[in-house]
């Protein structure tokens, strides 16, 4: 192994690096984007029974809030529950944006090396070409050795450089796609949340009459008894 590396010239260092980075990113985001760890399968649930038992309170919000991404997005519709839809929306909106870039994270990063990398080994296919040119211009045409150790950079960076970006790439386009698919369910999420509070919000203002009519009713029987 190590004789690859040398062969390969400088350039193999920041491919390395670039390797050693995407398979770190990779393993961090596989962990992190586990839809048990974004989507628990059991919290909305529970929000919808808080909210139609009208049992929200500034605890559970917080509670939610640390509970997972998508508890992060309820919990901004719970905090905004009796403000009108439409800055319920906005507040969603706002912190769904927060929730998608925290979800995205690091995968910049990871298509930027899906790029740089093959360009890194076309660098070294570049630097070890010269090198064979120079030892021509230095007399060595006729000895194959003296030309060997610019077509072997050449060769190991190129092949390393694509080894580094064909998986990240490949892993880029899978974790985007595990992204949106997340993010199509929160954004379903957030709209269920969105009709669960207003129609609270409806049946606590159709119940709020019923109990004033029935609180007058009880003081008029108080008064004529």
């Amino acid at each position: 192994m190590w004789e690859i590396v040398q062969a390969g010239g400088p350039l193999m260092w920041p491919i390395i690096l670039c390797s050693i980075v995407a398979a770190a990113i990779v393993l961090e985001r596989l962990w992190t984007l586990q839809e048990r760890r974004v989507l628990p399968a059991d919290l909305t649930q529970k929000v919808w029974k808080l909210v139609e038992a009208n049992q929200v309170t500034d605890k559970v919000v917080t509670a939610l809030e640390q509970n997972s991404p998508l508890g992060r997005l309820l919990a901004a519709g719970l905090a905004n529950r009796h403000r009108p839809r439409e800055v319920l929306m906005e507040r969603l909106e706002d912190t769904g944006r927060h929730v998608v870039h925290e979800l995205e994270r690091f995968l910049n990063t990871l298509g930027t090396i899906a790029g740089v990398s093959p360009l890194l080994g076309l660098l070294g296919t570049v630097t070890g070409i010269i090198k064979a040119f120079d030892a021509i211009n230095a007399g060595g045409g006729g000895d194959p050795r003296m030309l060997s150790g610019g077509i072997a950079e050449a060769l190991v960076a190129t092949a390393a450089g694509l080894c580094v970006a064909i998986p990240s790439l490949i892993a880029y386009r899978y974790l985007r796609g595990r992204v949106d698919g997340l993010v199509v369910e929160m954004e379903k999420n957030a709209l269920r949340l969105a009709d669960a509070v207003e129609l609270a919000a409806r049946r606590e203002r159709e119940e709020l009459p019923a109990a004033l009519r029935h609180a007058r009713e009880d003081d008029v029987r108080a008064a004529v008894g």
